[in-house]
């Protein structure tokens, strides 16, 4: 038998399901590797492997169910809330004795356990989830397992790290401004964010100016469906788990898992897919994409090509009113959390203070104005990706960065490089549509390099055919990083 860690989240399933292997079984071997390798590649900011146990014990005196994720190990996002476990959110401010130890989980973790998941921990994540790196000062950094001198990326990070290095099959994260979509790229596996509204619990309806959504990461393009799957059940009495659910799956609930299998578009034949290196911040900050970016372009649009789709180069309509108003409504979403307390605030990061101080000065009229400024690019970007079935950008504007990298006194110097390292993801959450960023090749240093393919509202099924296609024609799931 192939060693556990090296079958796909739906070869262990199935396994898991037929009685092949226990949810003991499975959950020893992940916590064994956890143990041995998560030390180099710093994933995990908790585990919990009592809990787990207990877990798995619990799922098999109950007996193999149809519930889709049976006995499958995964962590929970250390923004999420598990009862009993402390919720760290990567931050000093939320440790020792400002410890905070929930006594209900969130939505998205009871989500997951309704399907059968085994949590081991959770996993990474920086301060608050704001940076798009994960290197926090509560604990070791989250590293590429690729090349542990460099980030993970982030907000997810340690769930991106998990999942390459073999240490969970499959992840979920959440992702406010390219938090799933820039570790998954730094750490070469796939990582998928939704279209607003259609994962239940996450939906981004509530989150400040409809950014943050749950999805999924994974090695394999139909791991990530069977997790998007697995996020959108549907509750037993038939109604959707939340009243604001765009679209999930009732009967016949293969939907995304089958397109991501097959890599059948819908009504068959082939796809119109834009290509472009422009992004919302061109107007706002220099930004550069790096050759490495350029090059995984170019494998990823010829391997498109080849599959005969027609790739048209397009630009972006030039958008100089977006960077003042993103920043605007990510500060005044960083100004509401739940601190006061000078000492405490003196705690945060210098990012952090920064987002924070300047969030809570953000006077109402301005959140407004950013908000119609916003709504009104959401529009306009919706109209450009609606005339094709795809858009497909670079996944990253440059290699997976250094630890260390970012300016940690300078918070705007830090602000700005953020941009220039991830220019093509915040958009997206803007407006609210699905995307998926997937590894095509590898620089020559052994960094993967990916693309991001975008899709029309509720375009999840063209935009996981799509990597599916590329997936079977590149084969990156077969590349392993040095850590494994």
């Amino acid at each position: 038998m192939d060693a556990l860690h090296e079958l796909t989240a739906i070869e262990l399933r199935d396994r898991l399901s037929r009685g092949e292997l226990t949810p003991t079984e499975v959950t020893e071997h992940f916590l064994e590797r956890i143990a041995r390798i998560d030390p180099a590649v710093g994933a995990f900011a908790r585990v919990t492997p009592e809990a787990a146990r207990r877990r798995a014990t619990a799922l098999e005196q109950a007996g193999p169910t149809s519930d889709l994720l049976w006995g499958l190990p995964t962590a929970d996002k250390d923004l999420w809330n598990r009862a009993g476990v402390p919720t760290g959110l990567g931050s000093r401010a939320f440790a020792g004795e400002h410890a905070f130890v929930p006594d209900v989980s969130d939505e998205i973790v009871e989500q997951l356990d309704a399907v059968g998941v085994v949590s081991l921990g959770k996993s990474a994540t920086p301060e608050l989830g704001l940076p798009a790196y994960t290197e926090p000062l509560t604990g070791p950094p989250a590293r590429s397992p690729w090349d542990t001198s460099r980030g993970a990326g982030g907000s997810s990070g340690g769930a991106a790290a998990a999942v390459a290095a073999g240490l969970v099959p499959v992840a979920p994260g959440s992702d406010g401004g390219g938090s799933i979509r820039i570790p998954a790229a730094a750490c070469g596996v796939v990582g998928l964010k939704p279209s607003r509204g259609l994962v239940p619990a996450g939906s981004g309806i509530e989150s400040a100016g409809g950014l943050v959504v749950a999805g999924p990461i994974a090695r394999t393009t139909a791991d990530a469906a069977l997790l998007l799957e697995a996020m959108i059940t549907w509750l037993p009495d038939g109604r959707p788990a939340h009243p604001y659910t765009l679209r999930a799956p009732s009967g016949d609930s293969g939907t995304y898992l089958a397109a991501a299998r097959t890599g059948e578009l819908p009504g068959g034949g082939s796809a119109r897919v834009a290509v472009t290196t422009s992004s919302a911040w061109d107007d706002f900050y220099d930004i550069t994409v790096s050759p490495e970016a350029l090059a995984g372009l170019e494998v990823g649009t010829a391997a498109l090509s080849a599959l005969g789709h027609e790739l048209t180069d397009v630009s972006l309509a030039p958008a100089p009113e977006y960077g003042d108003a993103f920043r605007a409504l990510w500060m005044a979403g960083a100004s509401a959390i739940p601190i006061d307390d000078p000492e405490r605030l003196a705690m945060l990061e210098p990012l952090t203070q920064w987002l924070v101080g300047v969030g809570r000065t953000v006077p109402a009229r301005r959140l407004v104005e950013a908000l119609r400024v916003l709504t009104a690019f959401e529009r306009r970007l919706v109209a450009q990706v609606s005339a094709y079935d795809a858009v497909v950008t670079p996944a990253l504007a440059m290699t997976p960065r250094p630890l260390g990298w970012f300016d940690a006194e300078d918070p705007e110097r830090n602000f700005e490089q953020q941009c220039q390292y991830t220019p093509f993801t915040s958009m997206l959450n803007v407006a609210g549509l699905p995307a998926i960023t997937v590894p095509v090749s590898w620089t020559e240093d052994g960094l993967p390099m990916g693309v991001q393919l975008i899709g029309r509202p509720g375009g999840e099924v063209t935009i996981l055919a799509l990597a599916a296609q590329l997936e079977d024609r590149l084969r990156w799931p077969d590349r392993r990083p040095p850590v494994w």
